[in-house]
């Protein structure tokens, strides 16, 4: 029996109650079935001997199923030996808070470096000499080293786990910081750029980590709300560099005065990127010592060590509403990018000299949305309405989009102050949702892999939609830019409308000790329900008519 309890912790190094075994004189086994000391078996379940888990079926999101591991009549399938000790204590860990705090501080560490550039775009093309394009490669290289590298990041993700890609990430995202040191000269543009490029494969490392942090570490009515908290740090890193690097670096004309300011801002973001990777070495754990949820004690006992990603790649392309959510995600998130990269060019625009105020607008925009994700996600823990709440963030994420193109030009700035904020609200308080909206289309698929491509078609998306924002704002000026992105921004609404709201998650939380059957701490019922959404089903039910 699975005793499930979301509000009962566990203390690190402090040994766990373990399962008792319960045994009736009413419960019917096979001869053959050894009962395994974390089993526990309901007095009203009988154990068939038919029941058998088909070798060509793949149980598990990123494996297929390998011979050697399936169970035939009257044998047990264990766990893996690399999931927590005892898979029938379900637990949430004291640590967890920890670990998506010290992860969101160093995801923010890296978004600020994303953005430091663009915010202030005008004062780097003219310290480095180079183009306005020149400096948007320098957020755009974020967006184009990420595409190649998802699927071997993936790979690691699932082969090492979450502290080697942590301790990864951090560690290259420090790397970077202290590269961009040996920039403080106009001639040394490329370095900057190498510096920049060795952040944006830290950023592959981190972007897809917050719906598998949650899952990994987050009770099932805790995960939508600590994806938020995961989430949160990166925009709040986004929110910084837009009001810090205009502080910092003053639009001035002598390069020494220029170098030194821009010294300065090195140097502190170098400090804390340090900082953040000795906390990731000493907080960050694989996992706790006992899953926090049903659904991820069955994703730990289904686990295989023959993950073959080109498989699971192939089930998620086959899952139409995911399809249609990916390309949707892609549609908001690289208008964000877009916006985010381009917004001080459109600023000071309109408003000529207001660099500072161009900052301020663009942590206006991150800041409010970074609310509108916290709330989303409680929202989403409480009623677990994925796809009306996805929906209607999307609608108004539009209509934002749509009052803030039509007040940019009015010459108030407080106006534009507020028409922003509000569509950063619904924008990027929309980014959690698509991750964790994921999670459960897809589940018992990796969480690393559904995020992954979600952020890929961000990144895609998000290099289309800059270069040609750009380009429409250099030749017919900002509104007709923002238009292009109103355009994209309705099929996206349209598109999300047709995603059916299939939890695979919520239903696998739903089961209950009263109606599920152990076997290895596997619920035979959800076993059934996966091999029926991934196109097959059990050998003996399909010789039987459905009867085990």
């Amino acid at each position: 029996m699975v005793n499930e309890d979301p509000n009962q912790q566990e203390s690190d190094g402090t040994p766990a109650q373990e399962s008792a075994v319960r045994s009736d004189p009413s419960v019917s086994t096979h001869p053959s079935v050894s009962a395994h000391p974390s089993v526990s078996i309901h007095p009203s379940v009988s154990i068939h001997p038919s029941v058998s888990i088909h070798p060509s079926v793949s149980a598990y999101p990123s494996s297929s199923a390998h011979p050697s591991t399936s169970a035939q009549p009257g044998v047990l399938a264990h766990p893996s030996s690399s999931c927590p000790e005892d898979l029938s204590v379900i637990k949430v860990s004291k640590r967890r808070w920890a670990v998506v705090l010290v992860f969101s501080c160093y995801s923010m560490c890296n978004a600020f470096q994303w953005i430091q550039y663009g915010s202030i775009n005008n004062i780097f093309m003219n310290f480095y000499e180079v183009s306005a394009f020149a400096i948007d490669w320098l957020s755009m290289c974020y967006m184009l080293t990420y595409i190649p590298l998802l699927l071997p990041v993936a790979w690691l993700l699932e082969k090492f786990g979450l502290r080697t890609i942590a301790l990864t990430g951090s560690a290259l995202n420090c790397l970077g910081a202290w590269v961009k040191l040996g920039s403080l000269k106009p001639h040394l543009f490329p370095v900057t750029v190498l510096g920049q490029v060795i952040c944006s494969v830290a950023q592959v490392f981190i972007l897809g980590m917050p719906s598998r942090i949650a899952s990994v570490w987050f009770g099932a009515n805790e995960v939508s709300t600590a994806c938020s908290i995961a989430v949160f740090g990166n925009q709040l890193g986004i929110a910084i560099g837009f009001l810090v690097p205009p502080v910092l670096v003053p639009n001035i004309q002598d390069r020494d005065k220029l170098a030194y300011h821009i010294s300065i801002m090195f140097y502190i973001i170098g400090g804390v990127a340090t900082l953040l990777f000795i906390l990731v070495i000493i907080v960050f754990k694989e996992k706790p010592k006992h899953p926090p949820s049903r659904a991820q004690s069955l994703s730990y006992a289904l686990a295989s060590p023959d993950a073959s990603y080109l498989n699971s790649i192939v089930r998620l392309f086959k899952n139409l509403n995911f399809v249609l959510l990916v390309i949707t995600y892609g549609l908001n998130a690289g208008a964000f990018y877009a916006l985010s990269t381009l917004l001080n060019r459109m600023v000071i625009l309109h408003y000529p000299g207001e660099e500072v105020n161009a900052g301020r607008i663009g942590l206006t925009i991150v800041i409010a949305g970074m609310l509108g994700a916290v709330i989303s996600g409680i929202w989403l823990d409480k009623t677990k309405t994925y796809k009306e709440t996805t929906l209607v963030v999307y609608i108004m994420t539009l209509v934002g989009m749509v009052v803030y193109t039509l007040t940019l030009n009015l010459g108030h700035l407080w106006v534009v102050f507020i028409t922003a904020g509000t569509m950063g609200f619904f924008m990027t308080g929309y980014l959690p949702l698509g991750f964790e909206f994921a999670v459960e289309l897809t589940y018992p698929e990796s969480e690393g892999m559904s995020s992954g491509l979600l952020n890929v078609s961000a990144q895609v998306f998000g290099i289309i939609f800059t270069i040609s924002q750009g380009q429409i704002i250099d030749n017919f000026g900002a509104m007709p830019g923002n238009i292009f992105l109103c355009v994209f921004l309705t099929l996206g609404v349209v598109l999300t409308a047709f995603i059916k709201a299939d939890l695979r998650r919520q239903k696998a939380n739903k089961e209950t000790p009263d109606n599920m059957c152990y076997c290895g701490d596997v619920s035979l019922e959800l076993l059934h329900y996966f091999w029926h959404h991934k196109g097959s089903q059990p050998e003996d039910e399909a010789n039987t008519g459905g009867q085990s």
